[in-house]
């Protein structure tokens, strides 16, 4: 394995290429070992040239509801009655904190993906 440091967009696009090669590498393996030092490569990588900007929680919670396949309906426990959910959903409503503890410790959505727009 040699590894080098990502530089520009074509050394990333040939990490990303080499990566979906060994994506699925057994734990523990040298391809996993590989895997895991070219992730954190472009991981620092795209953190120094790329300004994600902070997390929308709106979409945090919808990737976790596609993640997990999960229906508006099942959000209730965590945000309240389905209008409730309908308007964080739908941005007409603010999280509150309690809903951004409840979405944490029920479906394990990060604080800071959630706490940008909480009141």
């Amino acid at each position: 394995m040699t590894i080098k440091p990502i530089r520009n967009e074509d050394d990333l696009k040939r990490v990303f290429r080499r990566l979906e090669k060994i994506f699925q590498a057994g734990e523990g393996s040298a391809q996993a070992d590989e895997r895991d030092v070219l992730v954190t490569l472009i991981e620092a990588y795209e953190n120094k040239h790329y300004d994600f900007g902070p997390a929308d929680p709106v979409e945090a919670i919808k990737f976790r509801m596609e993640q997990d396949g999960l229906t508006p309906r099942d959000l209730e426990p965590f945000i309240g009655p389905s209008g409730r959910v309908s308007e964080v959903l739908n941005r007409k409503r603010p999280l509150s904190l309690r809903m951004v503890k409840r979405l944490h410790d029920g479906l394990n959505i990060p604080y800071e993906s959630l706490l940008t727009e909480a009141s």
